[in-house]
């Protein structure tokens, strides 16, 4: 694949690149939508990767080609980064680690550069792939501006950097492209970020399985719906609390505040939150605030004219989905005769919790995961951001060729339209390794 990228690469800019950078992307095996709340998550990276073939050059010009033709060339000069929110185009992407970069070390002047990327990762599929390119496009520009950063600086920087194209993500998505080894999933912790080996046991193969169905997290409200709803949750469950309302933004700030389990804090959303959907004008009520202190100093722009909340249905996913990530990791380590069915059980709750309380999933993913549980799957979950992407399945080794064989049969060659991208939407994957650079020799 180096091979043939770098043929590529001469005969697009008649010369050879000089190095070439890698990111892969990840699968959620548990833990959907709690990083941006604060709460740990346990993915693994996947073998499916962007490359990017580099040439630093004497301009002050970054050159973007892709190896897909679908995706247009793009040209920009370094010194003047404009990146457009409103279309989430892939060269936007690549900006977003290259601001991230220029702005970490103030480059006045950064080195222009000859790109081309060349991915792997099925596009808008809930496996990362916009995340592996801006982490790819910050790797590529510390290495031709010579500067060096550790892993979790990298993986810090990228995730607030990708946010200039206006996703509110957590950081699980960069953290697993950089700290990610091979063969072991992580536990990956915030503030401070850390990553711990998880071993999965022994006797299950995972399962990646796209529903074709296409979700682009950054042009669509949902996902910052969702993280709105969580600091909304915040603000109410913490003032019913006497916690200082106002400075707390993440769910997990008011359990570590209050000094309780999540078992007890789901307890204090029952007592707290109603199910019914919250109006603005109540949450006003709620806090002491005006619509218009609301729309100022919580409410993000782009929330301006979302009129109902779900604060209960979000928090009581939040806070349940947390602790089964612990008991996940809890499973993996003690290693228990029963490990692989205790390990489903939880990836089911996941997928249901996902379903019905934080309404991220749609109907081919329920019936993609209703598939999987059919043709034997120990556990099966929509991972990612949802509405759309793939599902992750826990398939015993022994029955993976059948496996495959039966869900290609029910899924995908019911629909004329899902054969033809069938090709790359159903494979087994190992815990992959992190990103990485490789020079010419």
């Amino acid at each position: 694949r180096l091979q043939k990228l770098k043929e590529m690469f001469i005969s697009k800019y008649g010369s050879a690149p000089k190095f070439y950078a890698r990111a892969p992307g990840r699968v959620n095996l548990i833990g959907e939508h709690i990083d941006y709340c604060g709460y740990a998550v346990l993915p693994m990276a996947i073998e499916q990767d962007i490359l990017i073939a580099v040439e630093p050059v004497q301009t002050q010009v970054v050159q973007l080609a892709n190896t897909n033709s679908s995706y247009l060339d793009f040209t920009t000069n370094v010194n003047n980064i404009q990146i457009n929110k409103t279309k989430p185009q892939w060269h936007n992407y690549f900006l977003c680690g290259l601001k991230g970069i220029q702005e970490h070390f103030g480059l006045n002047n950064p080195t222009g550069m000859n790109c081309l990327l060349d991915g792997t990762i099925p596009p808008s599929s809930g496996l990362s792939s916009s995340s592996a390119l801006v982490c790819c496009a910050g790797l590529v520009t510390l290495r031709a501006n010579g500067k060096t950063l550790s892993k979790v600086e990298l993986a810090e920087i990228c995730t607030r950097s990708e946010r200039y194209i206006g996703t509110e993500g957590g950081g699980m998505d960069q953290s697993t492209s950089f700290l990610a080894e091979e063969g072991t999933a992580k536990l990956i912790e915030f503030s401070p970020l850390r990553a711990t080996d998880v071993r999965l046991p022994s006797g299950a193969t995972f399962v990646i399985a796209n529903s074709c169905v296409e979700m682009n997290k950054a042009a669509t409200s949902h996902y910052n719906i969702r993280v709105m709803e969580c600091r909304l949750a915040t603000k109410l469950l913490s003032k019913s609390k006497g916690l200082e309302w106002k400075k707390m933004l993440r769910l997990q700030d008011v359990q570590t505040k209050l000094g309780v389990s999540l078992e007890e804090m789901l307890t204090i959303v029952e007592e707290v939150l109603h199910p019914e959907p919250y109006s603005a004008e109540e949450i006003c009520k709620c806090l002491g605030i005006s619509l218009e202190e609301l729309r100022s100093q919580i409410l993000s722009q782009n929330m301006q004219d979302v009129s109902t909340f779900k604060l209960y249905q979000r928090a009581k996913h939040v806070y349940s989905e947390a602790a089964r990530v612990l008991e996940f990791k809890k499973i993996c380590s003690e290693a228990p005769a029963n490990a692989l069915q205790l390990l489903g059980e939880l990836m089911k709750q996941s997928h249901i919790s996902c379903r019905e309380m934080y309404e991220c999933s749609c109907p081919e993913l329920d019936r993609l995961v209703d598939i999987c549980l059919q043709f034997g799957a120990i556990g099966s979950r929509l991972t990612g951001a949802g509405w759309g992407g793939c599902t992750v399945s826990m398939v015993p080794t022994d029955k993976l060729n059948t496996f495959l064989k039966n869900v290609k049969k029910a899924y995908y060659q019911t629909d004329g339209q899902e054969l033809a991208v069938e090709n790359n939407s159903l494979f087994a994957t190992k815990p992959g390794r992190g990103a990485s650079v490789f020079v010419e020799a």
